[in-house]
């Protein structure tokens, strides 16, 4: 299988699993992707999940060039699959989390951009190399990329297809943390374990508020984030979190 899926308690755990070919994605992958992102969506039961690359060379590199359709055929066509893409868009409300070992090429880093947190090893290196090939990043790079770093440091990366590395990302901060290889995953785990035990209402409210407002002027993200208070606060989660809160213990949230 290209892409392995399994879940543990609230985290879902997905791995891109061609390393023999850098994690690049072919066909069957950019399909199986698809899917699990539906099923992410769909499943109360998943409250983060996890985004890694097997291996220890390569995050992802994209499409496997070798296996992509000549340019008459519709290459987008693969990218969906019922409708939902391999990188997943605003509607998708339930963080992830990229755990980047390595490369991260192309639409390699256009799925990591998509994701809410971003940590790397101490050997990743990033870039969007597709004014190489005569091409451009096309999934979402030209948008995501200068609203996660500096506009010229983006443009920088998209005019000359140049690669930077962890220490580049990081300083830019397109990373939020880098570790050593063999400690990443444990970082990873960490956070989303830490993330699945909050409310997660509260937490999907959290990034529909910062992701929604980032396209609003200040004063109209302002009202939408009341709006969404306001939408938390006769759930079952918010009197579970004040009860708990009160009573010493931790709370046991229920999506509700």
């Amino acid at each position: 299988m290209a892409v392995d899926f399994i879940k543990e308690g609230h985290v879902a755990y997905i791995t891109l699993n061609r390393p023999e070919a850098m994690n690049s994605l072919d066909p069957d992958g950019i399909i199986r992707l698809a899917e699990i992102w539906a099923e992410v969506k769909s499943n109360p039961d998943i409250r983060v999940s996890v985004l890694s690359g097997a291996g220890e060379k390569a995050f992802c590199t994209g499409t496997d060039m070798k296996k992509t359709p000549v340019p008459d055929e519709c290459m987008a066509a693969l990218y969906y699959k019922e409708g939902q893409p391999i990188i997943p868009h605003m509607n998708m409300w339930k963080p992830i989390i990229a755990c980047i070992n390595g490369y991260a090429i192309g639409g390699g880093l256009e799925m990591a951009l998509a994701c809410d947190l971003r940590i790397c090893s101490t050997t990743a290196k990033f870039g969007l190399t597709e004014t190489k090939v005569a091409s451009l990043a096309g999934l979402n790079g030209t948008q995501c990329l200068p609203r996660a770093i500096p506009q010229a440091v983006a443009m920088k990366m998209l005019l000359t297809g140049e690669l930077i590395d962890a220490t580049e990302a990081h300083r830019v901060g397109l990373v939020s943390d880098v570790e050593e290889p063999d400690k990443l995953m444990d970082l990873a785990r960490k956070y989303a374990e830490r993330i699945a035990s909050n409310a997660p209402l509260s937490v999907m409210a959290a990034k529909q508020a910062v992701v929604m407002g980032m396209d609003m002027p200040l004063r109209h993200a302002i009202d939408f984030s009341y709006l969404l208070w306001g939408s938390l606060r006769d759930t079952e989660d918010r009197k579970e979190g004040f009860k708990a809160f009160a009573e010493k213990r931790t709370p046991q949230y229920q999506g509700k």
